[in-house]
């Protein structure tokens, strides 16, 4: 397993089929250079402007392993988003259907500001978009959204959506150990936490 703190801006896998300078390709690149001989492949997508800890594979057959911990929900993955607004629970249970599947988001308020909310967020479900799906839908989306709010309407300017993966953590299917990695909060996120 590699794990990989992705930066923002930066694709996962392409999106259109000449794109080649993705988070995959750069791995990969960079395995070759080592004189690896092995193949990384992704075990989970991060959107385009998410940052922080995804999850690679060393071959299909371990790819295959990580994927099915995933379908059967037995990794954690703990995020901070920076949301707009005050959120006033200190923690809270978001649910709400994506694409008619059931989805689950749980959050604890971290920090608030007059304008803003930061907080810890945990995903049950791995539903695509689905921090920024829910957010939206109790009335505070991720700051710098453009696909679920328009950015413009907000306060505060984000130059990116404020989505950070924090710690993804599960039992290694081969050694049955507890595994965690994580990934410290980038410095455009940090200034809204200090």
């Amino acid at each position: 397993i590699i794990a990989v703190n992705k930066p923002a801006g930066i694709l996962v896998i392409p999106a259109l089929k000449n794109e080649n300078n993705t988070l995959t390709d750069r791995i990969n690149d960079e395995l070759n250079k080592r004189g690896m001989q092995i193949k990384a492949h992704p075990c989970h997508r991060l959107d385009r402007e998410t940052s922080g800890v995804i999850i690679y594979a060393k071959g299909k057959k371990m790819r295959q392993k990580i994927m099915e911990l995933f379908h059967g929900r037995k990794i954690s993955k703990k995020y901070i988003a920076v949301v707009n607004g005050i959120i006033h629970d200190d923690e809270g249970e978001i649910k709400y259907s994506i694409e008619n599947k059931p989805a689950v988001t749980l959050y604890k308020v971290i920090k608030r500001n007059e304008d803003y909310t930061v907080c810890e967020v945990e995903i049950l479900t791995g539903r695509t978009n689905q921090i920024r799906i829910h957010f939206k839908n109790i009335g505070h989306p991720l700051l710098g959204e453009t696909k679920y709010a328009f950015r413009k309407d907000f306060k505060i300017k984000f130059k990116r959506t404020a989505l950070h993966s924090m710690k993804i953590s599960f039992i290694h299917p081969e050694t049955n150990e507890e595994t965690a990695f994580t990934a410290p909060v980038p410095e455009d996120m940090k200034r809204f936490m200090d």
